[in-house]
């Protein structure tokens, strides 16, 4: 008797385990944009980036808006020179999540300013990229 109490809770303990995959909070979009059938969306927790520091997620979806099935990615943040100031390209570290199609991106913006996101996918068909422009505060 006491055996089958305790094998009825470990199995709720696993079964309980065994839902649904957590949701990833991706914060406020700071900018999408439509590539073939994938939408790209960089977003942060404020939906801005700024000068410094900042923690983003990277988020690819296809056309009926689920997470695309995205292997691996690059971000890389670029700005041209002007004037006097040397151009400047700060690359993002990206991290995996749970969710396929979702990284974590940790990035070092140099400056303030409007910067060219560019980004590389890897899907089944092969490598696709996209440039986005951002605003730094």
């Amino acid at each position: 008797m006491k055996i089958n109490a305790i094998l009825i809770t470990v199995i709720a303990i696993v079964l309980t385990g065994c839902g649904k995959p957590k949701s990833i909070d991706v914060g406020k979009t700071v900018k999408s944009i439509t590539t073939g059938d994938t939408t790209i969306t960089l977003s942060s927790a404020t939906g801005e980036i700024k000068n410094g520091e900042n923690e983003l997620m990277l988020s690819f979806a296809d056309k009926s808006g689920k997470t695309a099935d995205v292997r691996a990615a690059s971000l890389r943040f670029h700005m041209p020179a002007m004037g006097s100031m040397a151009e400047m390209s700060d690359a993002a570290t990206l991290t995996t999540t749970e969710t396929s199609g979702i990284f974590r991106a940790r990035v070092s913006i140099e400056s303030p300013g409007t910067w060219e996101a560019m980004i590389s996918f890897q899907r089944t068909g092969g490598t696709e990229q996209a440039t986005m422009s951002v605003n730094a505060k």
